[in-house]
């Protein structure tokens, strides 16, 4: 048995048992008929207004950029209700992330010298965006929800060593709450 005896009878019993010949002119009808859907789209959509959005001068801190809710940009590190860091440094992220592009070392908390809730806090917490895929195991990796993904998108440089981004420039600014001025008072005294 051939495979052209196989074909005609798969014809015939998709055609109800006739033989119905397949010729060079159904297949240039079928092309044309494909051809003309994907142009109809094609004029349909350049006949229609364009819609810009205002990005560069646009109001607000995204300066007029549409952002979904799930977008994930820059990395942002999160402070507690009174205004600690919430990295504990256990190294999750970092064992996390595919690309390996954080770089973390630990520091321990003291009386006089606390930066965390807990008894460690990071010394140095980088993130290298040259290898950085966006991928957000970092961020479901975290067990006190430290890193989070933010809505900064303007990462693009020239320099590649501006890339690297350091605590300083992911920590959440710190805001004046009561329990920090009741720590720092009493660490004065």
């Amino acid at each position: 048995m051939n495979c052209d005896s196989i074909i005609q009878r798969r014809r015939k019993a998709h055609f109800g048992g006739r033989e119905v010949p397949y010729t060079n002119a159904m297949s240039i009808v079928r092309n044309i008929a494909a051809i003309s859907k994907g142009m109809s789209i094609t004029f349909r959509e350049m006949f229609q207004p364009t819609e810009v959005e205002n990005y560069p001068d646009g109001p607000g801190p995204t300066r007029g950029a549409v952002l979904q809710e799930r977008f994930r940009g820059a990395h942002v590190l999160q402070r507690d209700e009174n205004g600690l860091e919430k990295c504990v440094a256990c190294y999750l992220c970092a064992a996390a992330c595919p690309s390996n592009c954080i770089y973390i070392e630990a520091a321990e908390n003291t009386a006089e010298k606390r930066i965390s809730s807990s008894e460690r806090y990071a010394k140095v917490y980088n993130i290298d965006y040259n290898r950085c895929i966006f991928c957000g195991y970092c961020v479901e990796a975290c067990p006190t929800d430290a890193i989070t993904h933010g809505h900064g998108f303007e990462l693009a440089t020239l320099n590649a060593t501006n890339l690297v981004m350091r605590k300083e420039d992911m920590l959440v600014p710190a805001v004046d709450m009561p329990g920090q001025l009741a720590a720092q008072s009493d660490s004065v005294k």
